[in-house]
């Protein structure tokens, strides 16, 4: 056994929760006792010394893992022993457990019965008969996280809402395996392991070691003591690493051991470890999927890939694929184009070399230079000629003439910030409106130092001015030396605020700037830009050149059937998987790899059959084939997509997108802790507490919010529930039976009524957010259904022991609801506050001794035994002309008012209105406006009314016995 102690200061309670949740998972592979306990711990410092053990499987009892107590916290676990924060003791995680347990045992239930396989019909569905939805398959190079759980929960619950209703609903689920992100991961793991070992040591940053001149190459052959003094004081390697995310960190993460990361050098061992751990996830969070649907991408499953490959033909026989050039980013080791980086274009300017080199040499970097040959800028295509290799100071003093420049010779000079993997290596300088330059210009002015490290002669230096060639508005023709001037900048090393001048100058220029040099004087340089660009290119003394955007690496997919040394793009896969799932079950019999246990071979799917069943080809006389067309045609088009080659009559019928998720108001990110996998947060909360956060977490584009308190929360209530259904249902023979018939039970029926219709206008608009559930049992139950499934169903079968499945026991039946007796309730409750409060303030008088009394003074008791409550029917004066105004102003279909200057305007024209100004006109009526206003848009017109929609003094005798115990 080894000890492994970590220091970990944080900044804030869930940030510490994080970090400890993070660093006990990566040496245990479990999650951690007590997770929730550092919440209330405001910039909790932690010192934790964990003695971790080679694991085999579950955590053996014989074994403890101990924490370094600091301060009041301790954490220890033995067993199923646990010990938690002294501000805590005690807290438990049984109902935590009693929701995990209830998941397993439902969970199993469903599967026994195949509850969500879906079967399509023999004829084609009605309108609103079936629901197919379907979530954009994730990609396959790790965990699914809480943002996938997330965007699928809106789909899940759509699911779910519309199979109460009856509906035959389909949702599948695949996983995407195609393209260059798999292919990435197990390169840089492969190189890692190379480079650093097997387990990798991978080198440690040194912070505090300060990087004066990041171009190391540019001293040449300088005296030592010139070189040490400009030079980084640490290696590339390891100025690099202090930024790198390891690969084999991002599989630690995953819990998985050393022993397993090395296997997923080889990229096929991701498509065999990852989806079928995704799919137990999912299992786990209760999704209602028809399993049998489900596949992997790529070659690995046969089917999916002649699927694929007759895509691509159809296409091309609809001529829809051309063959042609255009610029994108190609990987000459696979010889494929990589998808998802765009090219960027530059364009080089060719400055000549003055002689005695060969006219038509080209200095650059090698691989700008091999960019070049791969575009037809070399002597021998896809073959960069190289003459000599140069270091940078082997260029410095190069002259040169420049296209369009005033000087007849220039030099080449050092600059400190060039990007040696952007662009050629070598720049334009413009120290008149870039500041950058303009700095490593006055670097070589001022700094003698500087310039006999690098080697450069005074000559090459001092005889050049700054020449002004823009004008810029309120920065004048040398907008950089303004810049830099205003911002205190003296040297290159200052890198945010070079970032915010050239920030400044290159936005203002551009917008603003005024040529003041050359043909194109006069004119705004947004507006010369492109024309200079065309006048070099025209007359050879450019060339355009493109390179990526990013660091890409090739991928991997079907072929090109063709012409197979091309691979389909992952992104055209990916366009018509959804029919896929509609006979994937009939092609791979359950298998996602479309393994050999089909009755169908993958060679038998030809285009003809692939015709057939998705576009109404030719009939082949093979009953199993007629049984694929009816699962199409029945379940086509899809209704939902959560985040053309068919026709139009198969296109979707909806697409639903959302925003990000959050956690705890902040950017869900590994590198900071703030991460939870699916599995993770299942593990904490349990599924159903959840899906409940993941339903309050927030609708529409805007961030949503997933916080762990509502989690824990949900955990809370959803147990009490329970215990209170129980204790409710036990007691069962004390029921009043019967339909509604007391004022109360009306009420309560009529709350109920406007709840379901509440709650099924929110799920229609995929408003989980928006929904509550307090009210009747059983109808609670099947109401939260879609959110809660395996607390609803443990409800349903153990509690009032109903028949079958929650999931299909029908949405509520509800009548419309009464806005009348809505307001009337309101009424009466209003009244019984009142009185109470009166009551008791009259209470309180009696029995407050006068100020100044004797001690011996006391007062008869004086017992209340009347209340009198005033009732006026109608609204008078001002009162009623202010309805009078809402009722000409409010359109009764939309329930909508004209604004608020319009009712305004109207109500200084009544009569009541000419005696007071404005602001007094406000203060009194605005309030009654807005109370009325809002009622009205809940009840209609009728709110609007004078008189009152009821009868005070009829519901007041009616409930009159009621209110005489509001004191009681």
């Amino acid at each position: 056994m080894s000890q492994h102690s970590f220091r970990l200061q944080t900044t804030g309670a869930a940030a510490a929760s994080n970090l400890f949740f993070l660093f006990f998972r990566r040496l245990t592979n479990h999650n951690p006792p007590g997770v929730n306990e550092l919440k209330g711990r405001k910039g909790a410092r932690l010192e934790i010394a964990f003695w971790s053990y080679t694991k085999c499987g579950q955590l053996p009892k014989t074994k403890a893992l101990k924490f370094k107590k600091h301060g009041n916290l301790k954490y220890f676990l033995k067993g199923k022993e646990k010990m938690s924060s002294s501000y805590d003791e005690g807290k438990s995680f049984a109902r935590r457990d009693l929701l995990l347990k209830i998941q397993s045992e439902v969970q199993k239930c469903w599967e026994e019965n195949k509850v969500f396989e879906a079967k399509a019909g023999d004829t084609p569905p009605s309108p609103g008969e079936k629901f197919f939805g379907n979530f954009t398959y994730p990609y396959m190079n790790g965990m699914l996280h809480l943002g996938h759980a997330f965007t699928l929960s809106k789909l899940e619950f759509a699911a779910a809402y519309h199979r109460l209703h009856g509906s035959n609903v389909l949702l599948p689920f695949a996983f995407h395996c195609t393209g260059m992100p798999i292919k990435a991961s197990a390169d840089k793991l492969a190189k890692e392991i190379q480079q650093y070992g097997n387990p990798p040591v991978f080198p440690s940053a040194n912070k505090n070691s300060k990087v004066e001149l990041t171009n190391d190459r540019i001293y040449g052959q300088t005296t030592a003591s010139a070189q040490d003094k400009y030079r980084s004081k640490r290696s590339k390697s390891v100025a690099k690493s202090g930024s790198y995310k390891s690969q084999w960190e991002i599989m630690r993460s995953f819990g998985i051991t050393d022993g397993e990361i090395v296997e997923f050098q080889n990229p096929h061992h991701w498509l065999s470890y990852f989806p079928p751990r995704a799919m137990e996830d999912l299992k786990d969070f209760g999704l209602s999927c028809d399993w049998r649907r489900s596949f992997i991408t790529t070659d690995m499953n046969p089917f999916y890939d002649a699927f694929v490959q007759w895509q691509m033909r159809k296409l091309k026989k609809m001529h829809r694929i051309v063959k042609g050039k255009q610029y994108m980013i190609y990987s000459p080791l696979d010889r494929q184009p990589c998808e998802e980086v765009e090219p960027q274009e530059y364009v080089l300017i060719k400055m000549k070399v003055i002689p005695p080199f060969p006219p038509k040499l080209m200095v650059l970097e090698a691989r700008a230079a091999r960019n070049l040959a791969y575009q037809m800028l070399s002597r021998v295509p896809e073959k960069p000629t190289c003459l000599v290799e140069l270091l940078g100071t082997d260029l410095i003093g190069l002259p040169l003439k420049s296209p369009l420049a005033f000087n007849e010779v220039i030099y080449v000079l050092p600059m400190q910030n060039i990007l040696a993997d952007k662009g050629t290596g070598i720049v334009t300088s413009v120290p008149s409106d870039t500041p950058d330059d303009f700095i490593a210009l006055q670097e070589l002015v001022k700094n003698q130092d500087f310039r006999v490290a690098c080697g450069v002669k005074d000559e090459w230096v001092f005889p050049f001015e700054v020449i002004p060639v823009i004008d810029v508005p309120g920065f004048g023709n040398k907008s950089a030396e303004k810049v830099c001037f205003d911002l205190k900048i003296d040297s290159p090393d200052e890198k945010e605020k070079l970032a915010k001048a050239k920030e400044i100058t290159y936005l203002k220029g551009f917008d603003d700037g005024i040529m003041i040099v050359g043909e194109f004087s006069n004119r705004k340089v947004q507006e010369v830009e492109s024309l200079i660009k065309e006048k070099l290119l025209k007359a050879d003394m450019a060339v355009l050149y493109y390179e990526p955007l990013e660091k890409v690496i090739s991928r991997s997919g079907t072929r090109i059937p063709w012409d197979e040394k091309f691979l389909v793009d992952s992104l055209s896969d990916s366009t018509l998987y959804m029919a896929y799932y509609t006979i994937a079950n009939i092609l791979q019999n359950g298998n996602i790899y479309g393994s050999d246990n089909s009755y169908i071979r993958p060679e038998q799917m030809t285009d003809e059959v692939w015709d057939y069943v998705f576009c109404n080809g030719p009939a082949p006389k093979t009953s199993i084939l007629t049984k694929m067309k009816q699962e199409f045609e029945y379940w086509y088009p899809f209704d939902l997509r959560i985040s053309a080659l068919l026709p139009k009559h198969h296109w979707p019928r909806g697409f639903r997108c959302n925003g990000h998720l959050l956690l705890n108001s902040e950017k869900m990110s590994k590198s900071t802790g703030n991460f939870r996998t699916l599995r993770q947060a299942i593990e904490e909360f349990s599924s159903d507490a959840t899906r409940f956060a993941l339903a309050d977490a927030g609708d529409g584009m805007d961030d949503a919010n997933y916080v762990f308190e509502t989690a824990n929360s949900a955990v809370l209530r959803l147990t009490k529930e329970i215990s209170w259904m129980k204790e409710v249902f036990d007691d069962k023979f004390s029921f009043r039976l019967g339909p509604p018939s007391t004022y109360a039970d009306h009420v309560f029926a009529n709350e109920i009524n406007f709840a379901i219709k509440d709650i099924e206008k929110n799920y229609d608009a995929f408003m989980q957010h928006e929904m509550s559930t307090d009210f009747h049992a059983e109808q609670e139950t099947r109401l939260i259904t879609p959110i809660c499934p395996h607390y609803a169903e443990h409800v349903w079968q153990k509690i009032p022991k109903k028949e079958g499945f929650v999931v299909r026991a029908g949405w509520p039946i509800a009548d419309d609801p009464d806005s009348t007796l809505r307001i009337t309730n309101k009424y009466l409750q209003s009244c019984i506050v009142l009185m109470r409060k009166s009551l008791h303030k009259q209470e309180s008088c009696h029995k407050v001794a006068k100020k100044g009394a004797a001690a011996s003074t006391t007062f008869p008791e004086n017992k209340l035994s009347v209340g009198l409550i005033y009732v006026n029917e109608h609204y008078n004066g001002w009162k009623e002309q202010c309805l009078r105004v809402l009722q000409d102003k409010f359109d009764t279909e939309a329930r909508s008012f004209a604004p608020d200057e319009d009712i305004i305007n109207a109500l200084v024209n009544c009569s009541f209105g000419q005696e007071l100004n404005l602001k007094q006109i406000k203060k009194l009526c605005m309030p009654f406006i807005k109370f009325k206003k809002d009622e009205a848009q809940n009840v209609g017109f009728q709110a609007l009314e004078p008189n009152l929609p009821f009868g005070e003094m009829e519901i007041l005798e009616a409930n009159k016995e009621h209110q005489k115990t509001v004191g009681s």
